[in-house]
């Protein structure tokens, strides 16, 4: 009955994303950005998907189950942190800029170069983060039909695919609507049911209100912080999460869909945390597999179990939609189109970014069959958006001082210093660095949290030293400015060059 429901679950998702398609219109602006013209309700569960998916949410509620609440509901606070502070700080401006992609900030502010290689590291990190959500999904088919997991990844890959490549932005955000509905259904009747049934309990010294977690390294303080700075500060610079506030109707609209995301996020994660801590005393303290699935299968009614599993399928199917298109969307607008040097046409664009969202998508899976992790790959994405990207974004918005330089400088030491400790910790967050740790190295196991504050810290300095010691940027340079619409090339190029 749970495979039965959960598939009519993704049937209908999958039918809803081809139905609105017919959106498009073969306009390269209504795929990319739903002709900016999203309204609050639409903006605001697009952004909440991210931090409601099956990655995030899996990833919470092991971590909480394994080591209390922090470590598990600093993945959804530190996701809803990042949607206030883009909507006080971030949001109306970057919406009134006009942007069709997030490099193109990097491009106007600092120039070709560092729009490049910003391009390419947000390419590899949200590889990462489409193959955490990828593991979650392929992990429960696993878990619940016996399909193998890398049958089970390749088989949700196609089915994102077949309704992204019809209907880009419009089929994302209309099927998140209908996965934030589910999921929000989902999540009260789950914890109804858990406090009905078996009572909220929590384990002694795992509680919300036990700030240990939070200041005492003994119990993973530099780790659950990390996560917050990763993902409050890290997420700021998302591809599919700007994309989607360049797809808002005005900037109010950004702004406002933000806090509403917020609120989204935290009704919908920490509900999952304290779920997790309660499972304790009915599943006892080890679990094979992921805790939510074991709660689900036959410990829940089936019912129960159906419409969560459904709500964080579906919710994963709008995170990796948004993901493959976006990251799509910056091969072929800020890599391909600039490095030919001519202007794309509207079909041209339409095109170049259906095919490459194969190769973006199997990319993701490599990375999803090397490292099948739920909510780690999620904080991994972002820790290393933190180390190389947040500091010039982030200061270049609000600090004249500081160009293409002072950009370089924070991108090299930032990212620099934080794959040097990666490959040298033999754990991230917590898990076995299964992905880079040499293990031939010095083995620094101590440096897992503190190196994703020491690399931010160190891309701060950086890119601070540097703008102190050159000239000021002309305004002009470092004010925001409308950009063209997709397909008009020749502006964008003049102002870089400018």
């Amino acid at each position: 009955m749970i495979i039965l429901g959960v598939g009519t679950a993704v049937l209908c998702v999958v039918t809803l994303g081809l139905l609105v398609a017919r959106k498009v219109g073969g306009d390269a602006d209504n795929y990319l950005l739903a002709g900016r013209s999203l309204g609050l309700p639409l903006v605001a569960v697009a952004l909440a998907a991210q931090a409601v998916d099956s990655n995030a949410t899996a990833g919470n509620t092991d971590l909480a189950f394994e080591f209390g609440f922090w470590a598990g509901a600093s993945l959804p606070v530190g996701l809803a942190l990042c949607l206030l502070i883009t909507g006080v700080f971030f949001a109306k401006p970057m919406n009134r800029m006009k942007l069709v992609t997030l490099p193109d900030y990097y491009r106007l502010r600092f120039g070709r170069g560092i729009e490049v290689t910003a391009s390419l590291i947000m390419i590899a990190c949200f590889a990462i983060l489409l193959a955490g959500n990828l593991v979650a999904v392929g992990l429960m088919l696993e878990h619940f039909t016996g399909l193998s997991y890398t049958a089970g990844v390749l088989v949700v890959v196609g089915l994102i695919l077949t309704y992204t490549i019809a209907g880009g932005m419009y089929s994302d955000v209309y099927t998140a609507l209908a996965q934030t509905v589910l999921t929000l259904v989902a999540v009260a009747a789950l914890t109804t049911w858990m406090a009905l049934t078996h009572g909220l309990s929590i384990p002694e010294g795992m509680g919300p209100l036990d700030l240990g977690q939070l200041t005492d390294p003994a119990q993973g303080a530099p780790v659950n912080l990390a996560t917050l700075l990763a993902l409050g500060i890290g997420d700021i610079i998302a591809i599919d999460f700007m994309q989607r506030i360049f797809a808002a109707r005005s900037p109010r609209t950004a702004q406002r869909a933000c806090f509403a995301g917020a609120g989204i996020t935290l009704a919908v994660g920490v509900p999952f945390s304290l779920v997790a801590l309660s499972s304790v005393s009915v599943l006892g303290d080890d679990v094979d597999g992921p805790v939510l699935f074991a709660l689900l299968d036959g410990t829940a009614p089936a019912l129960l179990a159906v419409l969560v599993l459904s709500g964080l399928v579906t919710a994963s199917f709008t995170t990796a939609s948004g993901v493959i298109l976006s990251t799509a969307a910056v091969v072929v607008r800020n890599i391909r189109g600039r490095r030919r040097g001519t202007d794309l046409s509207s079909a041209q664009v339409l095109r170049f970014t259906r095919y490459t969202m194969v190769p973006m998508a199997l990319l993701g899976v490599v990375f999803a069959l090397r490292v099948p992790q739920t909510g780690i790959l999620l904080t991994l994405a972002f820790d290393l958006m933190l180390a190389g990207l947040a500091v010039p974004f982030v200061l270049g918005m609000a600090w004249r001082r500081g160009g293409a330089a002072a950009a370089t400088a924070a991108l090299v030491v930032g990212l620099g210093s934080r794959l040097a400790m990666f490959v040298l910790t033999p754990t991230v967050y917590g898990a076995d660095n299964d992905l880079l740790y040499l293990s031939g190295g010095p083995a620094v196991p101590d440096l897992d949290g503190w190196s994703t504050m020491i690399a931010a810290g160190a891309s701060l300095t950086a890119y601070t030293v540097v703008a102190l010691l050159r000239p000021a940027v002309p305004a002009a340079a470092t004010d925001p400015e409308p950009t063209a619409p997709v397909v008009e090339e020749a502006e964008y190029a003049s102002k870089a060059g400018a």
